[in-house]
Formats: structure tokens, sequence, C-alpha cells
């Protein structure tokens, strides 16, 4: 049986934070892989969840570095 791989990309931290918690990434994995046995009928051990977490500085949007692009949209809308 193949192995299912989730990638999860967490954009940017939470004030005062450097990285998702503890709890927070096991959440995730958690959730992830059930959600895999549910739809797929994946077994729990057959499924990897890989949490990476990219700094706003490291990604875009729209053809902008994504803090530009959030600026913008946010002058536009008032």
């Amino acid at each position: 049986m193949p192995i299912v791989t989730i990638q999860v990309t967490r954009e940017g931290t939470t004030p005062g934070s450097a990285s998702l918690t503890a709890e927070e990434k096991a959440a995730l994995i958690k959730g992830s892989s059930e959600l895999l046995r549910h739809v797929l009928g994946k077994p729990l051990e057959s499924t990897f969840v890989v949490i990476e977490e990219v700094d706003t500085d490291n990604w875009g949007w729209g053809g902008l570095p994504v803090q530009e692009f959030r600026r913008r949209r946010a002058n536009q809308t008032g």
C-alpha cells in the first residue's frame, strides 16, 4: 500500500511566538491522519504528516512578497 504524505505549511507566526506549539502540531498531525483514515481508509501507520513552518519573508502571493500583497489588499478594502 502506498504511503500518503501530507505537508502542512504555516506562514508566519502568531504575535510573540516563533513557531507552532507542540500541542498545535499534535492536533494537526492527528486531524490530518484521521481525515485520511476516514475519507480514504488509510491506516494510521501508513500516513505521514510533515509540518513545515514558513516565515512570511519566504513566500509571495500575486507576484509580491506576502506582506506587501496583504498591505495593498488592506488599503483597497479600506
